[in-house]
């Protein structure tokens, strides 16, 4: 069973991502993936780097879903400004990703191409991950 990475308490606004992710954890769309190990938050910029060395690998054959929506704001204050004022101003954007959720899937390509375009893809994300095939998959 995958356990999630110890990390202390933090007293901040940006919430706790404690445990496994209770949706999203299985293939829906393509044959192979890679899923998170960690909890972490991925930001726009990292799942557009990774979904282009993927799709670049890929040639532009087969299909790519990316499977986490960075919906989150990250706000922040601009440097030596004094406290209070008010809460800064969003500075980009995260994914909420907890343990086990699947973040890339691939279809339409082999074995070889998805398991090489998801691991170039899996560099460029701030998480552990592991790459996962689909049950009825057959080599």
């Amino acid at each position: 069973m995958l356990q999630p990475k110890k990390t202390k308490y933090r007293k901040s606004q940006k919430g706790r991502m404690k445990g496994f992710s209770g949706r999203g954890h299985q293939l829906s769309n393509g044959m192979f993936g890679i899923k998170a190990l960690d909890s972490v938050f991925i930001t726009s910029r990292q799942i557009e780097a990774a979904r282009i060395a993927a799709t670049r690998y890929m040639k532009r054959e087969g299909q790519l879903w990316i499977k986490i929506f960075p919906d989150k704001p990250i706000t922040k204050k601009p440097l030596e400004v004094r406290m209070g004022k008010g809460k800064g101003a969003p500075e980009y954007f995260v994914a909420v990703t907890k343990a086990g959720r699947i973040i890339f899937e691939v279809a339409g390509v082999s074995y070889d191409v998805a398991k090489e375009a998801l691991r170039l893809a899996a560099q460029k994300l701030p998480v552990k991950t592991k790459f996962v095939k689909a049950r009825d998959f057959e080599a």
